[in-house]
């Protein structure tokens, strides 16, 4: 487990049941919620951003199974998979699975500080070790009474969770602006495709350089030949050859880290690729099926029975080729050719064959492909940069967290009452409760 924070001497770890009642909850029968009645699931909120994706009726769910009641301002805690990390205020009353566990502070805590800790990196390392269960893992009663809880003055709990309110909504908001950059970027590539394959990306080189001739429509069996399916053959992790495969089609490329391979001679021999061959996808989900690359003779490789290798004639260069079958038009002429099973969608190679796209001259292709590689490029470098940002964004709400729960976040006021006097109240507050309770059940006589 994670180091547990060095706190200041005003403050105190202790165990969370012995601040809230971890585990006490109020079971609901179905009969017994009305139609209007707010129910939450674990599928309602994110993980670890705890955004309330859904907020959904009773009469909107087929919900059969016992609820847990909670109250506004509880704090709803996702104990199955806690790694996670689905915790919620409650801004409203309802009920919830028994997979969330509702925690009411009381009057000793202010229920963000709760929050906050719950979310706090040597917590969330607790639970992840002490849960029980393979597939499912959920963290138990007892082992959630046991964690590992810090505990800072009532004043200070609440200085705390205003400024990391301040703090984490500005995080949030740069995390939201930064995670609109890939779907920038992938509409950026493709308005860069649309542009090539139609003529607008070149059409000042046109004329520059005096040339007028239109484009002329063309059917890719005119332009390439060897529209051959590859091996069906059993493939293994070892071998001397790596046998591509569709997976390793990703984004107009090949990708070479997830590879199996094969040793058999007449399998390599057959269908073995060579520089400029074009590799397309035919079988695969709806939105997928019709992905492309070509072989840049990166290594020797062969491919399998779910690609489609195409070989350009001299008047088709393959790049141009990839960019037109990847362009807006290409993946429109696949979702308008392709044949849908249960689960995939195909296309077959009469089909492949039939398509119908603008071509240049070689010349001009030679240029779109020298320009499209320059602006991808450049898309490239964004989306490096991008992913840099977002790994330091990601890392920015577990800083806070700890700098917040090590005392470091705000000053200290000596004036506080102490944590240690704050426990002692919660202690003596759940003993008085506990003898109420006794008490009540002594009055209780037999009829």
């Amino acid at each position: 487990m994670s180091k547990l924070p060095v706190v200041p001497s005003t403050w105190m770890i202790t165990e969370l049941g012995k601040v809230v009642e971890y585990g006490k909850t109020i079971k609901v029968e179905p009969n017994q919620i009305a139609p209007t009645a707010w129910i939450l699931e674990l599928e309602d909120i994110e993980k670890n951003t705890s955004k309330l994706l859904a907020k959904l009726r009773f009469a909107d769910r087929d919900s059969k199974s016992t609820k847990n009641q909670f109250e506004i301002g509880d704090i709803l805690y996702g104990k199955l998979r806690p790694y996670l990390n689905k915790v919620l205020i409650a801004d409203d009353a309802g009920y919830c699975s028994t997979e969330i566990v509702p925690l009411k502070p009381g009057d000793h805590l202010d229920n963000r500080f709760l929050f906050y800790w719950l979310k706090h990196p040597a917590f969330l390392e607790y639970v992840e070790a002490e849960s029980h269960g393979l597939n499912m893992p959920r963290l138990g009663t007892e082992t959630g009474r046991a964690a590992p809880f810090v505990l800072a003055p009532l004043n200070e709990q609440r200085r705390i969770a205003d400024k990391l309110d301040a703090v984490l909504a500005r995080v949030d908001a740069c995390r939201d602006r930064l995670y609109r950059i890939p779907a920038i970027l992938k509409r950026f590539r493709q308005s860069v495709l649309n542009a090539a394959t139609t003529g607008e990306l070149t059409e000042d080189w046109r004329t520059e350089n005096a040339i007028s001739e239109e484009w002329s429509p063309t059917q890719l069996n005119d332009v390439a030949s060897n529209f051959s399916y590859g091996t069906s053959a059993k493939s293994s992790k070892t071998g001397s050859i790596p046998v591509l495969r569709m997976g390793n089609i990703q984004d107009g490329a090949l990708d070479w880290t997830d590879l199996v391979y094969t040793s058999d001679v007449v399998e390599i021999t057959k269908y073995q690729l060579s520089l400029g061959d074009v590799l397309f996808n035919r079988t695969n989900s709806p939105e997928l099926v019709g992905k492309t690359a070509v072989f840049k003779g990166e290594r020797e490789a062969i491919y399998a029975g779910y690609l489609i290798r195409v070989r350009c004639l001299p008047q088709l260069l393959p790049d141009y080729l990839n960019y037109c079958l990847s362009s807006p038009a290409g993946r429109q002429y696949c979702w308008q050719v392709k044949s849908d099973g249960v689960s995939q969608s195909n296309i077959n190679a009469k089909k492949l064959a039939a398509f119908e796209f603008n071509l240049p001259s070689v010349e001009e292709q030679t240029e779109i492909v020298r320009r499209v590689e320059s602006l991808f490029a450049y898309a490239d470098r964004l989306e490096a940069r991008y992913n840099s940002a977002r790994a330091q964004v990601e890392k920015l709400t577990p800083a806070l967290l700890a700098k917040a729960f090590r005392g470091e976040l705000i000053p200290q006021d000596p004036n506080d009452e102490p944590a240690s006097e704050l426990l002692a109240r919660i202690a003596a507050g759940k003993t008085a409760e506990q003898a109420k309770t006794r008490a009540g059940k002594r009055q209780i006589k037999p009829s």
